[in-house]
């Protein structure tokens, strides 16, 4: 369980200790359908897209073919967040190859289910109906941020 603190925001750390519980985010990780990753290329310079992706064993799971793949392998540092911008979630943390990891297969169960794209463990990735090919990352977590609309209960899960 990750422990919950007032993040800094605005400069300063935010006043009150009134803050959200885990299964707040938990849930919202869990429930979403995009997901926005930001990753760094190697000369420095952002790039940001959506994926499809899954919350699983308190991580994020998802495959992308993008250039994310390639800067994900020179900077394994990644930052998450949804599609919601009245209830935010922020995940900031490192990205590892998922092949041949214990849970690939409940996470191709989930994905599969969640988005009716049926996908199959492989090993370097996984591959989908089609015979399209790719890889998985799992998205370690270091901290999550989340707050409520208008910024409420500003909260800061550090793992």
């Amino acid at each position: 369980m990750p422990i919950s603190s007032a993040p800094i925001m605005y400069g300063s750390k935010v006043a009150g200790s009134d803050l959200l519980p885990w299964e707040w985010a938990r849930t919202r990780l869990d429930a979403a359908r995009n997901y926005w990753i930001s990753t760094t290329r190697p000369d420095g310079r952002p790039h940001c897209r959506p994926v499809w992706a899954v919350w699983l064993d308190d991580a994020l799971w998802f495959s992308t073919g993008s250039l994310a793949q390639h800067n994900l392998t020179t900077n394994h540092a990644i930052t998450a967040h949804l599609e919601d911008g009245d209830e935010v979630v922020i995940v900031e943390g490192i990205a590892v190859a998922a092949h041949g990891h214990p849970s690939l297969q409940q996470m191709c169960d989930r994905y599969g289910a969640k988005y009716d794209w049926p996908i199959y463990p492989t090993d370097t990735g996984i591959r989908d109906d089609n015979s399209a090919l790719g890889p998985v990352f799992r998205v370690v977590p270091e901290v999550v941020f989340g707050w409520g609309e208008r910024t409420a209960k500003p909260t800061r899960w550090v793992f």
